[in-house]
């Protein structure tokens, strides 16, 4: 990038985490004073100890405590001296949201609403693979939405705050709790919850800062340990967050595309407004790592009559051309009060065909849960900003 441009993005990242600091978490304290050691990174955790005279080698028994066998009771750490124990569970917690309502649909998709210390709520969903023991946990990354999609019912939802990364982590660690999969599978183990997928709730490069802190800890070697491969990051096109997270994180990219022009991405997904499709994709040819073997994902919604013709599939092809690339067609998920339909089956294979003869893969994604409301795009609590 040149100069002027590396410039004009450094300044619009401030500017975005600026915006996003006005939405911050409650602080991790409890109302008894005690502090929740999820979500610490290992200098945050070495700080605590040292406050309390630990030596530093406690943070690598803790780290593995928390993250590897995934207690949440000091006194199951036994190789923490009994009245270190008590010392600990005086001041600390291992948390977990709460998990308010699951549901479990017909095809084995889970859903959980979860409720954080604050009483605000966030909803997790875990898909599993419908032939090997594996799947993904799509996790939230914000209460509401400020993106304001036309086809998402999230997007109905205004953003009411970020999630902080003891909210991010433990979505997930509270998905392994439900499935019992602790301890962390190491090396070559199959995983159940195998990959994360951050495309819940919220635009994740809105709450970049909370995010990286939480996918650092979960990509940590010495306790979850999944690999930036098994974890992909959707966003709706944040151009400055995306070159940052790639630089700082390297996970896997999802962009949600679903328009081939900026009229009507305008439409569908307000913030091209501010980051048009020829800004998205540019970021995405600069994206690190992206490869044949780590390809960009693009999520395209097929919307009867809006954007599914074989003139927009061309379109399509022609604006990812030379990027390592697949594309998710995505049947639309209706929801109440939505006012767009799913495209028809031959449309769907038109333009999944016109994508695969040019060299891209062009799955279309089955829906997954939708009698819980669980699919892509169905996602919502009744959570609201409380006005100040």
């Amino acid at each position: 990038m040149s100069s002027e441009v590396i410039d004009l993005t450094e300044g619009e990242r401030a500017r975005v985490l600026a915006k996003s600091a006005l939405f911050d978490p409650p602080d991790v304290v409890l109302a008894d004073g005690r502090r929740d050691l999820v979500g610490m990174d290992r200098a945050e955790l070495a700080a605590e100890m040292a406050a309390i005279g630990e030596p530093a080698f406690r943070v690598k028994q803790l780290w593995h405590w928390i993250y590897h066998q995934g207690v949440t009771d000091f006194a199951r750490m036994s190789t923490i001296a009994k009245p270190l124990q008590v010392r600990l569970a005086e001041r600390f917690v291992i948390g977990r949201p709460e998990a308010a309502v699951m549901q479990t649909s017909t095809d084995d998709t889970r859903k959980w609403l979860f409720r954080f210390r604050d009483g605000q709520e966030a909803e997790t969903v875990y898909i599993p693979d419908p032939v090997e023991d594996r799947g993904a946990v799509c996790i939230s990354s914000q209460v509401g939405c400020t993106l304001s999609c036309r086809f998402c019912h999230t997007g109905t939802q205004t953003l009411v705050r970020n999630l902080g990364a003891p909210e991010i982590v433990g979505q997930f660690m509270a998905a392994r709790d439900s499935y019992g999969e602790w301890p962390s599978p190491k090396g070559e183990t199959p995983r159940l919850l195998s990959t994360i997928v951050l495309m819940g709730m919220g635009e994740p490069l809105y709450n970049y800062l909370n995010v990286a802190k939480a996918m650092k800890i979960v990509m940590d070697g010495e306790g979850i340990g999944l690999s930036r491969r098994r974890i992909t990051l959707s966003t709706s096109g944040v151009v400055p967050m995306m070159d940052r997270c790639g630089e700082d994180l390297g996970v896997n990219l999802a962009v949600s595309l679903h328009a081939v022009r900026d009229d009507l991405r305008d439409e569908l997904v307000p913030l091209n407004r501010k980051y048009p499709i020829k800004e998205v994709l540019a970021a995405c040819r600069r994206y690190p790592g992206a490869s044949n073997a780590r390809r960009i994902t693009f999520e395209y919604i097929m919307l009867k009559g809006v954007n599914d013709s074989e003139a927009e599939a061309r379109e399509l092809v022609r604006l990812i051309a030379g990027l390592p690339a697949k594309v998710n067609l995505i049947p639309f998920n209706p929801w109440p009060g939505s006012r767009y339909e799913p495209s028809g089956k031959a449309a769907l294979e038109r333009f999944a065909r016109i994508v695969n003869d040019a060299g891209f893969a062009a799955p279309v994604r089955t829906p997954r849960g939708r009698d819980i409301l669980a699919a892509c795009g169905q996602l919502r609590t009744e959570s609201r900003r409380e006005r100040v």
